[in-house]
């Protein structure tokens, strides 16, 4: 019930170019993301990662790796191969190399490596990164798989060659918000370096948090990938770098599993112009409850009454939890923020059964906001969900006096009924099944 942190909101992925990325893969036949691939996918998310150069052959990875040497960094060389899913297993990484005689020695004898080891393996090329030197960094180990009960997984703990050794790791299922993810971070071991000691700084464990973030995200949005490995991952007190990632895709829709906690619904955010005004109308999440506790402070006592069938004059912090926190399989909550100012507006909020056929909804506005037609586009919007969700039926209790709350329900098509156990209530219902000449209200997406 604790409020989390605000994520930072000013990157958000670009879903549709990450799964077209992936779907090409998955067409052309492939079971894992190629290297230049993979850094296209962390970049789309926001995870920080090490530049990287594709090569052919190990001429070209020498002359590659030129331009690093000219600004006074080494490299890192590592094989390209389709059908190696640990480089060092074969040799296949070189670190710190100065000069481009070493990339080519170290090119030719990995190839070598290769084939003595691994005949039937391919070798598609050489990948050349600038080395990551952070003498303080922790190495730390990341990503997800596929459980086969509980869908994506996410794992975080001690990183590096030995991690497997280690076996420091633990698991949290996506998607994560960051009071989850360092959550995750602090059941590990490798937590406990994370803090300062002697003369080593402390790790940027916020920046660690947003990786395990954006894992939940691409595990929750991209069902065509069945596994995901960032390792090593290197936290310092500058923050985070990815050196090496793979990911596994899932290339038979039969297989793929979604997650067992239903992720945030981003698709059914939107923009409305009323007027002069302009509102960015998104579902509400926790992080969500200062602002509606603002706009709750901004609404008349009278207003309030209406809304809560009571003169409510303070609200709790478990009461606005209970108003943010949303288990998206079973409600929604729609927030509408104005632009002009980022404050909350209003919100409209819809709340199903257990057997999924029936949903109450509950609507509040600004008080300085009515009349605008900001109360009528939420509705529409939350009879929109419920369609989608295939909702039979939507209701609510409304107190008689609340004449234009039931003028705008008789107006959507809300059959209105006295409440025979309370003369001062009207029932308000609308059977989704029957309605005739419905028509999607769709604000723009």
């Amino acid at each position: 019930m604790a409020t989390p942190p605000v994520l930072d909101a000013d990157h958000q992925p670009d879903i549709d170019v990450a799964a077209a990325l992936v779907d090409r893969a998955i067409g052309q036949g492939r079971s894992w993301l190629e290297p230049d691939e993979v850094a296209q996918l962390l970049a789309l998310f926001g995870i920080p990662a090490l530049g990287l150069v594709i090569v052919a052959d190990a001429a070209a990875a020498a002359e590659a790796a030129k331009e690093q040497f000219a600004a006074g960094r080494t490299v890192a060389l590592k094989i390209v191969s389709p059908d190696i899913a640990h480089k060092s297993d074969v040799g296949g990484v070189e670190l710190d190399l100065a000069n481009e005689h070493a990339v080519q020695e170290a090119a030719g004898s990995m190839a070598e490596r290769l084939q003595q080891l691994r005949p039937e393996a391919r070798l598609s090329g050489f990948l050349v990164q600038p080395m990551a030197h952070r003498s303080k960094a922790r190495e730390l180990i990341a990503g997800f798989s596929v459980d086969s009960c509980f869908g994506p997984v996410i794992v975080f703990g001690r990183g590096g060659t030995a991690a497997e050794l280690i076996a420091d790791t633990h698991v949290a299922l996506p998607p994560l918000d960051l009071a989850s993810a360092e959550n995750l971070i602090a059941r590990t071991r490798v937590s406990r370096i994370l803090s300062a000691y002697r003369d080593v700084p402390a790790a940027d464990r916020h920046a660690i948090a947003a990786v395990l973030v954006a894992l939940g995200n691409i595990a929750s949005v991209l069902p065509q990938i069945r596994a995901m490995d960032l390792n090593p991952v290197l936290a310092d007190a500058n923050g985070v770098v990815v050196v090496d990632a793979r990911v596994v895709l899932e290339p038979d829709p039969a297989r793929r599993r979604r997650p067992a906690i239903r992720p945030y619904p981003g698709s059914w955010t939107s923009q409305l112009t009323l007027g002069e005004r302009s509102f960015l109308i998104r579902p509400m999440k926790p992080e969500d409850e200062l602002a509606i506790g603002a706009m709750l402070g901004r609404v008349t006592l009278e207003d309030l009454r209406l809304r809560f069938f009571a003169p409510l004059k303070s609200f709790s912090h478990a009461f606005l939890a209970r108003l943010t926190q949303l288990d998206y399989a079973r409600e929604m909550a729609f927030i509408a923020i104005e632009e002009r100012n980022r404050e909350a507006a209003g919100a409209v909020r819809l709340h199903a059964d257990p057997g999924h056929v029936e949903a109450e909804y509950a609507i509040l506005l600004r008080s300085d906001l009515k009349g605008i037609g900001l109360g009528r586009a939420l509705m529409k919007l939350i009879i929109d969900w419920a369609e989608a969700e295939k909702l039979q039926r939507v209701h609510s209790q409304v107190l008689a006096e609340n004449a234009p709350m039931l003028a705008l329900c008789r107006d959507l098509g809300f059959e209105i009924a006295l409440d025979p156990d309370d003369v001062s209530v009207r029932r308000v219902g609308l059977n989704l099944e029957t309605r005739t000449g419905r028509r999607r209200y769709q604000l723009r997406r």
